[in-house]
């Protein structure tokens, strides 16, 4: 019988989604900001950019009530040299993408929204 694997490990989420073509960062965060595991392109800082992520949660949650929507799941920011992605996975874990400028982040969102429930599993 072969050994059995070890179930996947919020460490490797992070590392599949970098290795993807164009992600220069995904950091998985807690919803109070602190930094939970990420990785980077070199020149980024985690912990900083980890942050900053609660603010744009709690403005699309406002949003989100005062348009009847409800809270936010992912939001999509372009800015000028690329893409920040921001997933809520539970009420306790986000991951933050950061995307090249140019990079296809189609297929990257569709898999995000379809795998949520596991990879919130792994947090």
């Amino acid at each position: 019988m072969a050994p059995a694997h070890p179930p996947p490990s919020i460490r490797d989420l992070v590392a599949v989604i970098r290795q993807r073509e164009g992600v220069d960062a995904a950091v998985v965060l807690g919803r109070d900001g602190l930094l939970i595991d990420g990785q980077l392109t070199a020149g980024l800082d985690a912990e900083d950019i980890a942050a900053r992520i609660p603010a744009i949660i709690t403005s699309a949650d406002e949003l989100g009530s005062a348009t009847n929507r409800g809270d936010l799941r992912t939001a999509v920011l372009e800015l000028k040299s690329g893409t920040a992605i921001v997933s809520v996975l539970s009420a306790d874990a986000v991951l933050l993408v950061l995307v090249a400028h140019g990079a296809n982040i189609a297929q990257l969102l569709f898999e995000l929204r379809r795998h949520r429930e596991h990879i919130a599993a792994l947090v």
